[in-house]
């Protein structure tokens, strides 16, 4: 959750979430394995998370009280990105190790 402060996540059961939300929990959960809801505040607004895995990818869904998407985070493959964003990427590891490319949609 990219969002929120991480120290204020808090999980909570998918019984807990507001009707909204579930109705578009289950809008974007389709052919995914649902892991958790983890909650928490931005900007004074709580957000809700689905937090997903879609064919071994994760993908974190961030969704405002009113079921509204806010955010997108989704894992790609590195072989999915243009060679130029791979040679930048890889560059700018300098001797790191990269172990996670994720796409944002805010």
């Amino acid at each position: 959750m990219s969002l929120t402060v991480q120290a204020l996540e808090k999980k909570i059961r998918r019984e807990a979430l507001p009707p909204a939300v579930e109705k578009t929990v289950v809008q974007q959960s389709r052919d995914a394995a649902i892991r958790g809801f983890p909650t928490g505040i931005d900007k004074g607004n709580k957000i809700y998370d689905g937090d997903l895995t879609i064919e071994g990818n994760e993908k974190d869904i961030s969704m405002d009280e009113q079921g509204n998407v806010v955010e997108v985070e989704e894992a790609v493959s590195r072989k999915s990105l243009p060679p130029t964003e791979r040679e930048r990427l890889t560059k700018s590891a300098g001797t790191g190790v990269i172990s996670k490319v994720e796409s944002l949609f805010a």
